[in-house]
This record gives structure tokens, C-alpha cells and sequence, in this order.
């Protein structure tokens, strides 16, 4: 109706016309600002987590504003030992010691596990005090809210302050987690706060779904620089209904957000992630068969992992440990810092140590993972393939200690009470894996170099197998497994590394990932967070293979009354019991106690209103005057005046009759996004179907516990 308002008043006036342009396209106006928004909040929180992670290691005295990187840029210093060049000043050297030697370490090591306490301790008291919601990953909520469910507060400004600090600070701590799932909260944030300026958005929770489809889209666009990729995710993974015009408006969203991010240039390297890599060596058909291998591999890692988090996260619900919240940040975060620091590959960085498994070796390498038998004689020939020497294997062991200890770190890390996400850490379990694998094929393939397998490929000597490579995968394998993402996921990984030639493998080991996850346990994490919380989510990609009817599952079961109003007999002290007596969101309106044919349907809240409405501005409106939801009023004698309340009555709410199978309701819960419905037999009402009682039923149905849906 306000549509066809402005349409009819654009013939009017000039103004009338910009009125009606602007109304046209305010939809694009907000998602332009939501991606600028998105961007900029990126941009600051990824040159705060880097300048902070490097504050554990040191400061720059020039200037303490800059992490280590830039600290750097102005020496002229040729080779940098670990990064470390003469403007950087580590802890010890702070303290006038030297760098290497007993002492160094010591202090080194108290100033990590200081600044990872501190950093933990800042964010789950700031989520603590300010901001309950800011805590976990946000897109089990983001789901359940973009399937039509309201959560007060939960996209508010404090979430989006607190949430955007803390997940700074969490990062910083060094603890096993990432900052790519709550991006897509924090702008859902945005989303959420930026619509309330267009009242076409603010006031409609249907449109302001369409915003926040576009807002996740852009938080995968800024968290990995991959905006087709952050589409693709919002439309396979967080969004309930994805019409094509919330297709584009994301595209465009995504777009503004990843531009914006990139004119910050928060690394300096004209890239908006830490582990971009580009390789460009073709992949040999054989290595198809690995590549399945870690497929299969990630599947089973990943589900190992759901099954832990779940119980370790049921366990926190039902202990006395979900009483003190941060005690337990504060411990996960002491002992993480403490294991971490002696193994190089876990102390650092997990975005660089994700960068390290992708990247090739090169000249320039001097990492243990790189110490072949090769000597660079000209830097422009070929790499050829070396016999791997001892810094090899031993970065191999090193990396096995990480792999085992980032798997039980982020098993303990995901779900307590400070923002954590998940893919960074699934990444680089996969990359730990991949690059292991890599290393034994490469070794392989130098060692029978004319075996058929390689297929002649690797007998010129040339380096022909890519370890890097095996990484990339190993990390789509294990992360597909965790999310059960598959288009989204490939599509990100190429953008992330920019090779498009590798889309194949990706593919192949995404697809085994996620039918081996999918025969070990039927969930995602994230599906499996929201039945943990029991949030009301109805899963549109799951079958219902039950044979009940509608009548099986109304409320209220045979012989106890419901809760109807009348359309003509009741007073206002009627309605008002009613509404103190009972919960229900709204109350289906009837001709009359005796024939219970059904009128419409009135919302709880829009009859609070108008009654108080009523009461304050109506003269003459008491307890005794009639309730009237029809245009004529029945003749009636002395009296007070009657309340006309046809206005807020929903004349065509959703009705189906008893004999409805169970299937056709579910169907209309999921694609229409349905609170309630009404349940008739020849016209007459015979009750209600709510989404709980739904929900409930599914539970009864699968032998699971139906009270397990908690959430009113």
C-alpha cells in the first residue's frame, strides 16, 4: 500500500518524484553503505590484530605504532634473520640483553604468555560487561535469524563495538581461532544498524533480510578478498530465501566492501589477505589421487573435530564450568600461549603460518621447511627437485606437534564466551596436513622419478610437484568438512590464491570431504551449534519422512480449549484477561464461541497497542465496551461506546485443514518463513501450528528430545 501511495503521488510534484526516486532506490543506497561501512571496519580491525599479535614478540621504538613489517620498511638491511631487523626491538633487547641465548628465551617467553593473558582477559571481560552476544562465531545466529527468527539485541551497536574490539584482541592472543566468521557478524551489525535509516528497510523485517543476505556477503568478501566467493557463501551457507534482486544487491555489496578494504591496503602488499600465493605450475592427472586422499583425510579430521567441540561444548553447558566464562577464556588462553611458544611453527601467527605452508620455495625461503640439497646458481632457472635435507624433517616432526596440538586447542577454543571463528583454524589443520603430504610426494617423485605414475613429467629434473599445492587443498578438504560448504568454498580458495588452474583438485577434494563428513555425522558445525542452542531453525535442505497429519501436531490436542477472541462479544475486560492469561503471540478471531468459523487473525502486540491507544485517546472506552473486529456493530442498548479494531485484523492469515500432511506444512514453514498457522475442518478453526510445534515434532520424529528447542 505504501508503494502504490507513492506511485499515485509521483504525478504530483517534483518533489513527490525525488521522493519516489529515492524510495526506488534505497535499497542500493543502503548496501552501498553497509559495503563502505564493512570495509572500513575490516581495514581498521586487520591493522590493529597485526600490530598487536606483533607486540607479543617486541615494539618498535621509532615509532610503536608500527608491527614488525613496517617497522622494517625503512632499513636498508639486505637479509632479515625471522623477520627481525635492527629497527625491531625484541623484549629482551628492550631490557638491554642480547637476542639469542638462555636469559633472551626466558624473558621472551614470560613477555608472550603476559601479552596473550592480557589481550584474553580485555576481550572476555569487554564481552562479558558489555556484550553477551559478541561471543562465539555469529553465524549459527546469522542462519537462525535470516530464517525469519527475531533475536533482540543481537545485531545492535554495542554487539558490533565489542564484538569488533574483542576479535581484535582474541586474535592477538595467539588463541587457535579466526576472525572471518564473526567479520560476517559484524556486518550483519552493520547491515542491521545502517537499515534503520531508510524506514522502507528499518520497518520491515522482510526487506531487512534482504540487507542482511547482502552484509554477509560482504563480511566473506573483506574477511578473505574473495567477493564472488563471499556471494556464493551467503547464498549457500547463512541465507534462508535468495531471490535474484538480494543476488545482485550482494554482488554489488561485496564489491564496494572488497574495493574499500583494498584502497586501505591494511598489509601493504596490495592484497586484502595475509596468505595470497600464486603458483603457476600445472598439476600432473595422477596427483588427482592424492588430492581424494586428503579429501577423505579432511572429512575424518573434521569430523573428529565436530564431534569433540559438541561434547566439550554440552559438557560446559551442563557443568559448573558455564558459571565462570572468563576463568575459562583466561585458562584456554594461559595454556594455549604456554605450548605454543617453544614449537616456532605454532608461535606464530596463524595467517602466516598458513602463508608459509602455501608458499612455494624459492631463493628468498629460509624457513626449515625449504632446506633441500640445492644450490641457486642462477635465480632466473628453473627449481629443480633436491633430496629434502635434515631441516626438512624436522620441520615435518614440528609440524605434526602443531597439527595435533591446533586440532585440541581449537576443539577447546570454539564456543567459549570471546568472539572466535572457525576458518582460519580449519585451514591451517588442512595445510599442516596437505604440506606433509606434499613433502612425502615430492620425495617420491625424486626419488622414482620414471615411474609410470608421474607419467614422464618429472624425469627433466625440473620440480614438478608442488608442496604448496597439497596445502591449498588439504585446507578446502578440511574446511569443507567443518562447514560442508562445496561451491562457496572452491570459489573462495581460487580467490584467495589466485589460481584458477587448480579449480579441479579443489573441486574433487571439497566434494570427498564433504561425503565423508556427511556418512560420519549428519551436520555442519554450524547446523550442529544451532540444535546445541536450540534455536528455531528449520533446515531447508533436509527431508521430512514422516507420515503425520496436521491435526497430529496442533496445539491444543483434543477436548482443551483454545484461545480465540470473538468478533462481537467480547468486552475490553475480556481481551485484557486474555491477554494476561495467556503467552501466545497472537489470537485467531471467530464468529462466536457456538461456531468457531474463523474471521482472521490478530497479533498480541498490535492489540496491546491498540487498546492502550484506545484508552488514552477515546472518550468513553472502559472495561465494559465491546471488542468489535466487524464494520456494523449489533444493535445494542445503553452503554459505553464500542472499540472498532477491524484495522489490525489480519483478514487472510495462513490456513490449512487437519488432513494436511505434515510434509505440505513443513514445506510452507521452510518457503515462507511462517510463525503460525491456523488448522480448520469445514471452515472451522480447530487450532494452531506454531514453528515450535513443528520443530518439536521433527525432535518426537527422529526419537530426539523435543525440549531441547528451548528458545522463546
Amino acid at each position: 500500500m505504501r508503494h502504490r501511495y507513492i506511485i499515485k503521488k509521483k504525478q504530483d510534484s517534483i518533489c513527490d518524484l525525488i521522493k519516489g526516486a529515492h524510495d526506488a532506490w534505497s535499497g542500493w543506497v543502503c548496501v552501498l553503505f553497509v559495503g563502505l561501512v564493512t570495509g572500513v571496519v575490516a581495514g581498521v580491525i586487520d591493522i590493529g590484530a597485526s600490530w598487536m599479535s606483533d607486540l607479543k614478540y617486541g615494539i618498535c621504538p621509532e615509532a610503536f605504532w608500527l608491527n614488525r613489517e613496517q617497522c622494517c620498511w625503512s632499513s636498508n638491511e639486505t637479509t632479515f634473520d625471522n623477520g627481525n631487523c635492527s629497527q625491531w626491538w625484541t623484549w629482551p633487547e628492550v631490557f638491554s640483553q642480547s637476542r639469542e641465548g638462555v636469559g633472551p628465551y626466558i624473558i621472551s617467553y614470560l613477555f608472550y604468555i603476559v601479552w596473550a593473558l592480557m589481550f584474553a582477559a580485555l576481550s572476555a571481560a569487554l564481552v562479558r560487561m558489555f556484550a553477551p552476544y559478541a561471543c562465539g562465531s555469529g553465524i549459527p545466529e546469522i542462519k537462525t535469524i535470516l530464517s525469519g527468527f527475531i533475536i533482540r539485541g543481537y545485531l545492535g551497536k554495542w554487539t558490533l563495538i565489542i564484538k569488533s574490539v574483542g576479535i581484535m584482541l582474541a586474535v592477538s592472543a595467539g588463541l587457535s581461532l579466526g576472525k572471518e566468521g564473526p567479520m560476517v557478524h559484524i556486518a550483519c551489525c552493520i547491515g542491521n544498524i545502517l537499515s534503520y535509516l531508510f524506514p522502507k528497510y528499518g520497518r520491515n523485517e522482510a526487506k531487512k533480510r534482504e540487507i542482511l543476505s547482502a552484509a554477509a556477503a560482504a563480511g566473506v568478501s573483506v574477511a578473505f578478498g574473495a567477493p564472488i566467493g563471499g556471494v556464493l557463501f551467503s547464498l549457500e551457507e547463512v541465507s534462508y530465501y535468495f531471490p535474484l534482486k538480494t543476488l545482485w544487491r550482494s554482488f554489488f555489496c561485496a564489491l564496494v566492501a572488497a574495493f574499500i578494504l583494498r584502497s586501505i591496503n591494511p598489509f601493504g602488499n596490495e592484497h586484502s589477505v595475509l596468505f595470497y600465493v600464486e603458483y603457476n605450475k600445472p598439476w600432473i592427472f595422477f596427483e588427482l589421487v592424492p588430492f581424494v586422499a586428503l579429501g577423505i583425510i579432511g572429512g575424518m579430521v573434521a569430523t573428529l573435530f565436530i564431534k569433540a567441540n559438541l561434547y566439550w561444548c554440552r559438557y560446559r553447558k551442563v557443568s559448573k564450568l558455564g558459571q565462570y566464562p572468563v576463568t575459562e577464556v583466561l585458562v584456554v588462553a594461559v595454556v594455549t600461549a604456554v605450548i605454543a611458544y617453544p614449537n616456532p611453527y605454532t608461535r606464530m601467527n596463524t595467517s602466516q603460518l598458513i602463508f608459509l605452508l602455501f608458499s612455494q620455495c624459492g631463493v628468498s625461503n629460509s624457513d626449515n621447511l625449504c632446506d633441500y640439497n640445492r644450490n641457486f646458481t642462477d635465480v632466473n632457472s628453473a627449481i629443480e627437485i633436491a633430496a629434502a635435507g635434515p631441516g626438512v624433517y624436522k620441520a615435518v616432526w614440528l609440524l605434526v606437534l602443531a597439527l595435533v596440538f591446533k586440532l585440541v586447542a581449537t576443539i577447546f577454543t570454539f564456543g567459549f564466551k570471546a568472539p572466535c571463528g572457525l576458518f582460519i583454524p580449519s585451514l591451517c589443520l588442512g595445510a599442516i596436513m596437505g604440506r606433509i603430504v606434499g613433502i612425502g610426494m615430492e620425495q617420491l617423485a625424486y626419488n622414482y622419478p620414471h615411474i609410470w605414475l608421474f607419467s614422464g613429467e618429472c624425469s627433466t629434473g625440473d620440480d614438478c610437484i608442488t608442496p604448496g599445492l597439497y596445502a591449498m587443498v588439504g585446507a578446502a578438504a578440511v574446511l569443507g568438512g567443518v562447514t560442508r560448504m562445496t561451491v562457496s568454498l572452491v570459489v573462495i580458495m581460487f580467490e584467495l590464491t589466485g589460481g584458477v588452474r587448480y579449480i579441479v583438485p579443489l573441486m574433487a577434494a571439497a566434494m570427498a570431504s564433504k561425503w565423508v563428513g556427511d556418512a560420519l555425522g549428519r551436520q555442519g558445525i554450524y547446523d550442529a551449534h544451532i540444535e546445541l542452542n536450540g534455536y528455531p531453525f528449520l533446515d531447508s535442505k533436509e527431508e521430512f519422512a514422516h507420515t503425520s497429519l496436521a491435526a497430529d501436531v496442533m496445539q491444543p490436542k483434543h477436548n482443551e480449549p483454545l484461545s480465540v477472541l470473538t468478533q462481537d462479544s467480547m468486552t475490553v475486560d475480556d481481551v485484557e484477561t486474555l491477554l494476561k492469561e495467556t503467552e501466545h503471540n497472537g489470537f485467531p478471531v471467530v464468529v462466536s464461541r457456538e461456531s468457531q468459523y474463523l474471521v482472521g487473525f490478530v497479533l498480541r502486540r498490535d492489540l496491546n497497542l491498540a487498546i492502550a491507544n484506545a484508552k488514552r485517546t477515546l472518550e468513553g472506552i472502559c472495561g465494559q465496551s465491546l471488542v468489535l473486529f466487524v464494520n456494523s456493530a449489533p444493535p445494542q442498548a445503553t452503554g459505553p461506546p464500542p472499540l472498532k479494531l477491524k484495522k489490525i485484523l489480519d483478514m487472510a492469515p495462513i490456513t490449512m485443514t487437519d488432513q494436511t500432511p505434515m510434509e505440505t506444512v513443513v514445506d510452507m514453514f521452510r518457503k515462507l518463513g511462517l510463525r503460525q498457522t491456523l488448522v480448520t475442518h469445514n471452515g472451522r478453526l480447530l487450532g494452531v501450528i506454531t514453528k515450535k510445534d513443528v520443530l518439536r515434532h521433527v525432535k518426537q520424529m527422529d526419537n530426539e528430545d523435543p525440549n531441547s528447542v528451548l528458545f522463546n
